[in-house]
């Protein structure tokens, strides 16, 4: 069946409840959902909470049924993603609308598990529940990024967030920085959209480097809720984090080094001090990257931000590990002395139709490198 204006209206704001499960959804994909009734009264609304259990659509059809038990048959359900036909932390959705009396849903898009896509329509379909797929496809598709990486590759979205100059640099030429403090590149404003993109997160990732030049705190200052806490990840090779640096001190099992060092009298320290400390295999002398993200993602991480430097920056996109790149471009141009953003890249890496955002005098420059619905890029 085609969709209509109405469609894509009502859509609309069943993305809008599926916002309201950022940070609190996952390892579950963020999702809303909406019921209208026969004549187009909203009856119902509903969106995914992980420890609520409910899925969106039980949840609004609970909402329904204790608000307007009457009018559920032959209403409509807006959800932004297909309805699921199996047996998890809870029953088939499917089952839940069809016992409802739900006789059209209109979903924005398919499961992006290629073994299940499409089922759950195919089911409601079968039971005579009139079905339309595809409406707002693209929004839909565009929250729930990190899920459809994760739930095809079993690695978390990688978003490389970078703040630079014009001329692509970071920081100020070393004689010109303090060790320890940080540096502003760019606006208040620029760093507050940090912020909600930290909220967006699982995890937050940087280097050792990062961590001695700058001592950043690397936490969800956003003031949002959510469901676990924004797990804070240090690559050090050779367990050269300071203790008395801000991520040491502030830990509350909620920061994870990777390494390759076995110094155990150093991770004993670093673990009485609340840090996790997870020691790799390398033989190139310096911690893989990929195998970071494999154990990330074994422990449900599936989406996370890095806040990395030169090296890490380059390496990340050298792997092909990087998903979207989110660049905060300040209005200033530092010089050749002062610390490039990447260095020494093997092959150019464009980045394809760039989004541009406004953030006070800075700009946002945005880019898809790998569209995580598409299998085939895994």
């Amino acid at each position: 069946m085609t969709a209509t204006d109405q469609d894509i209206r009502w859509m609309q704001q069943a993305l809008e409840l599926a916002k309201r499960g950022t940070a609190l959804a996952s390892p579950n994909p963020t999702v809303g959902c909406l019921i209208l009734s026969r004549d187009g009264q909203k009856i119902g609304e509903g969106w995914h909470e992980y420890d609520r259990r409910d899925h969106a659509e039980v949840a609004a059809i609970k909402d329904a049924q204790q608000n307007h038990p009457q009018q559920l048959s032959g209403a409509t359900a807006y959800v932004t993603l297909e309805p699921c036909n199996h047996t998890g932390r809870t029953g088939p959705c499917t089952e839940a609308l069809i016992a409802a009396g739900i006789k059209r849903v209109v979903a924005a898009t398919a499961d992006p598990n290629p073994h299940v896509s499409g089922h759950g329509m195919d089911a409601l379909h079968a039971a005579g529940v009139e079905t339309v797929l595809g409406v707002c496809q693209q929004e839909a598709r565009r929250i729930n990024e990190p899920f459809a990486r994760w739930i095809v590759a079993r690695h978390p979205f990688v978003l490389m967030k970078v703040a630079m100059t014009l001329d692509g640099r970071i920081a100020p030429p070393p004689s010109k920085h303090i060790p320890g403090t940080p540096y502003w590149i760019t606006c208040e404003d620029s760093r507050s959209h940090v912020q909600i993109l930290r909220h967006q997160a699982d995890a937050v990732v940087t280097g050792v480097d990062t961590v001695i030049a700058d001592n950043p705190m690397m936490t969800d200052r956003s003031g949002l809720p959510r469901r676990r806490p924004l797990l804070r990840v240090i690559l050090d090779s050779a367990l050269r984090i300071p203790l008395d640096s801000n991520l040491v001190s502030t830990a509350q099992n909620d920061a994870l080094i990777f390494t390759i060092s076995t110094d155990q009298d150093r991770i004993a320290e670093l673990r009485n001090r609340g840090i996790r400390v997870e020691v790799l295999h390398s033989e190139a002398g310096r911690v893989p990257l990929e195998t970071v993200l494999d154990k990330l993602g074994s422990e449900g991480v599936l989406s996370l931000i890095t806040e990395t430097g030169t090296r890490l920056n380059t390496a990340l996109l050298a792997a092909n590990l990087v998903d979207r790149v989110h660049l905060f471009v300040n209005p200033q141009i530092m010089g050749s002395d002062a610390i490039p953003a990447f260095k020494s890249l093997t092959s150019p890496a464009p980045l394809p139709n760039v989004e541009v955002e406004r953030y006070g005098n800075d700009l946002g420059l945005l880019s898809l490198l790998r569209d995580p619905w598409q299998p085939s890029q895994q």
